[in-house]
């Protein structure tokens, strides 16, 4: 698949690997829009890509999912692809005094908006394509994010679902699934340990390329391919 001359929508595009898509589909002369909810890196992403269009947005809140559809309606009809990136990390317990309040905020980042926006963009005539960014944690489960493993499983399962059910509309939907990589995800400083994401861009857009509609990379290639004793292997290493 060779990603040129679209129009193009990440979530969650104001850093992380929402920038770096964004940027790299600019590189490959797109037309690029990003939304989030802190204005101020929004600000930034523009700084560094003026190309951008971007739009604040607090995805948890359902009202804005639906005015972002509206305006993207008026002003980007002609959108090609949507990309699923948005999410959000949260290291806790079960009994954290916070739990349900942290898990409900996960849940709403990571499952309803996405499920939203894909039922609401379904509707563009110029959607081709949806791009789902899930985990090496759809497989297996790190038990200090417990939500957050539990939401990218669910999100895994969605888009194997959603592939079929869109097959009649002619619209692709391409699962990509990073490992741990060097972000703020989570928190600052949580992943400095984690490869580089750049090395992680090359890697995916190499295989879109190919065809693929199930991206990985480094440590998620083995875990989409690996049985369940490796999976349960993997699991208690992880969880030691």
């Amino acid at each position: 698949m060779s990603i040129s001359n679209k129009k193009i929508l990440v979530t969650g595009g104001a850093s992380g690997i929402g920038l770096a898509l964004a940027e790299r589909f600019i590189q490959d002369g797109n037309t690029v829009i990003i939304c989030g909810r802190r204005e101020a890196a929004l600000n930034e992403a523009k700084e560094k890509f003026p190309s951008l269009f971007t739009r604040v947005c607090d995805l948890s809140v359902k009202a804005e999912r639906a005015l972002l559809f509206e305006w993207i309606s008026e002003n980007h009809s002609d959108l090609n692809i949507l990309v699923n990136n948005a999410g959000i990390q949260q290291w806790m317990s079960v009994d954290d005094p916070e739990f349900f309040q942290k898990a409900k905020a996960e849940i709403a980042v990571n499952i309803e908006a996405p499920l939203h926006l894909t039922h609401l963009f379904l509707k563009l005539q110029s959607l081709t394509t949806i791009m789902n960014v899930t985990s090496g944690l759809s497989f297996v489960p790190l038990t200090k994010t417990p939500v957050y493993s539990a939401t990218k499983a669910f999100f895994h399962s969605f888009t194997l679902s959603l592939r079929h059910l869109v097959k009649a509309k002619n619209i692709e939907v391409i699962e990509i699934i990073p490992p741990a990589l060097n972000t703020d995800l989570g928190g600052k400083g949580i992943h400095d340990f984690a490869p580089p994401v750049s090395g992680f861009i090359d890697s995916i857009f190499e295989q879109l390329e190919e065809g693929k509609n199930e991206v990985t990379y480094s440590f998620t290639e083995q875990l989409v391919k690996a049985g369940s004793d490796i999976l349960k292997s993997t699991f208690d290493r992880m969880n030691q």
